[in-house]
């Protein structure tokens, strides 16, 4: 059998440069838990970047993927089947939208969010209208539309010319927006909580003035819930945290619990401006990622898991502070729910050197937006493996610090 180093050297060879995995190959799942080949266990706070809703093999995801793949795996948009229809209506009936576009991924689910509110605007307003507001430190995805989107300048860099028609004002901030707005503008695009910015929530009262003011200006509201969506705040949608309702949301991540899934969801009035040939993706709702969400959504109801979430981040919020008290090189904690982060201090302390100690510990963690220790675990997580979390996180820091 090929040594796991062999092994990594050969995917060092042959993977595309834009990635730099850990020298780990993960070898299985069970529950809260990931294996590598060596047979180390680690408890995952990272849950593959807030998609892993159920852990891992959960038995009703696991059956609903194995039930779906014996029967058919795909078939295209030209044709119907029931576990798209049945995850259509389910995201409908869960959410204020009325009609949901399928698709592969997040940056997908931003593109059509984009392609619809200028649509919409063109097509059912007979506007000019274009321009999209987004935000500095905002993260929105890879492919072209949704890079031009993010507010993130190292993100760009070796891309140019971006898509035009996009500008970004401060988030938080709505004298910056409303300097943003001019008689172009078609829509503002924003993450109720920002996460690969830092774990950065919108405040309140920012999310009802961009309601505000998007209506008094002829836009739309567009909400990027890829990442803070499906159960992660505690609500099925972080908008129903801030009841505050956009106009056109985009979901991923966490809707397939491990199989790549995206969906676009919109309101009826906004919804019309796609006609049959307007926008379209080949492998978008096929019926194994439809079966695989309708079940991490039947799980997440049945398991009660939105009040695990709540009572899971309290535990969460409390444990944090503890730890920040105890060591100078933190300084914050931010997030809701189960997206939540530590804010480190660089001058102390470096954030991939805590990531790598703790996983040395046995706990999986990353960073976000530079220097921010991000906590995105399975919906399942109970307050023991919180406990056990930051009991391995305390140790980690004992040994950096010591």
């Amino acid at each position: 059998m090929r040594s796991s180093q062999s092994l990594i050297d050969a995917g060092r060879q042959t993977m595309s440069l834009s990635y730099n995995p850990r020298n780990v190959i993960m070898a299985s799942g069970e529950g809260m838990y990931l294996t590598d080949r060596e047979g180390n266990r680690y408890l995952d706070f990272v849950a593959g970047i807030a998609v892993n809703s159920l852990g891992y093999q959960h038995p009703k995801l696991t059956a609903a993927i194995q039930e779906q793949a014996a029967k058919v795996l795909h078939v295209s948009n030209i044709f119907w089947t029931e576990p798209q229809i049945r995850l259509q209506e389910r995201l409908t009936s869960l959410s204020f939208g009325d009609r949901a576009y399928l698709c592969n991924s997040g940056a997908e689910a931003v593109e059509a969010a984009i392609k619809l509110a200028r649509r919409f605007q063109h097509v059912v307003k007979k506007s000019p209208r274009f321009e999209v507001i987004s935000f500095q430190k905002s993260f929105h995805g890879r492919t072209m539309g949704a890079l031009s989107a993010t507010g993130q300048p190292k993100y760009h860099k070796g891309f140019e010319p971006l898509v035009p028609g996009f500008v970004y004002a401060k988030y938080n901030d709505l004298d910056s927006v409303r300097a943003c707005i001019t008689e172009h503008t078609a829509a503002i695009l924003v993450e109720p909580i920002q996460g690969e910015g830092g774990i950065i929530p919108a405040t309140a009262e920012f999310l009802k003035g961009l309601r505000e003011l998007c209506d008094q200006n002829g836009a739309l509201l567009l909400f990027d819930e890829v990442q803070c969506g499906v159960g992660r705040t505690g609500n099925w949608f972080a908008y129903q945290d801030y009841q505050v309702v956009p106009d056109i949301m985009s979901l991923a991540k966490g809707l397939g619990g491990g199989v790549p899934i995206g969906a676009m969801i919109a309101k009826e009035a906004v919804a019309k401006a796609f006609t049959p040939g307007a926008h379209a993706t080949t492998f978008g709702g096929n019926p194994l990622v439809s079966a695989a969400a309708n079940a991490v959504l039947n799980a997440i109801e049945e398991e009660s898991l939105l009040d695990r979430v709540k009572d899971t981040s309290k535990s969460m919020k409390e444990h944090a502070l503890k730890l920040i008290a105890k060591y100078e090189g933190l300084i914050a904690f931010r997030g809701r729910g189960l997206m939540c982060g530590i804010e480190v201090n660089l001058g102390l302390l470096k954030p991939s050197d805590i990531e790598t100690a703790a996983r040395k510990e046995g706990l999986l963690i990353n960073i976000a937006g530079g220097k921010v220790l991000r906590f995105v675990p399975p919906l399942i997580a109970t307050t023991a493996h919180v406990e056990e979390a930051f009991r391995c996180l305390d140790n980690a820091l004992k040994t950096l610090t010591d």
